[in-house]
């Protein structure tokens, strides 16, 4: 999306088109892209080199749980990246992100929590994990476009 140095793309091979609705969960592997509706999670299942596309017409509502994503639409429930996450200018995110390495474009909305973990573990590892090995960093993040032209004046 942004620029993906060292990295080669992961062919897409899974597609949900712009007017497609899918009631339950979805998992996949390789790469997805996301143009219709999706209300249930989206998983990756069993692969580390997986990649979720969502564009700016795409909506999940439900958690996501991706080795790589680069969003342009929206999700409503939390995020969770093992490896990088790139939010475009029309990305939103209602719910938590949490995320190892992150780039935000100027214009990208989250409305809940960026915590980042250098050892990303997956949900259920999550919350057997005792807290004081988990390192992580929590912030509270609500950046809209009305944040972003305050910081730039």
């Amino acid at each position: 999306m942004f620029g993906r140095k060292g990295r080669r793309p992961t062919a897409i091979q899974t597609l949900v088109g712009e007017n497609t609705q899918i009631a339950g969960d979805l998992h996949f592997s390789g790469g997805c892209h996301i143009d219709g509706q999706v209300n249930g999670s989206v998983l990756v299942s069993n692969d580390p080199d997986g990649f979720l596309s969502v564009s700016e017409y795409g909506c999940v509502k439900g958690n996501v749980n991706v080795p790589r994503v680069a969003l342009s639409g929206t999700i409503e429930g939390d995020l969770l990246v093992t490896e990088k996450a790139e939010l475009g200018p029309t990305a939103r995110v209602t719910g938590n992100v949490y995320y190892n390495l992150i780039e935000i474009a100027a214009g990208a909305e989250i409305n809940g929590k960026l915590i980042h973990e250098v050892e990303a573990a997956k949900p259920a590892a999550k919350a057997a994990k005792p807290k004081a090995a988990a390192k992580a960093v929590e912030v509270d993040v609500d950046l809209g476009l009305d944040a972003v032209a305050e910081q730039n004046s």
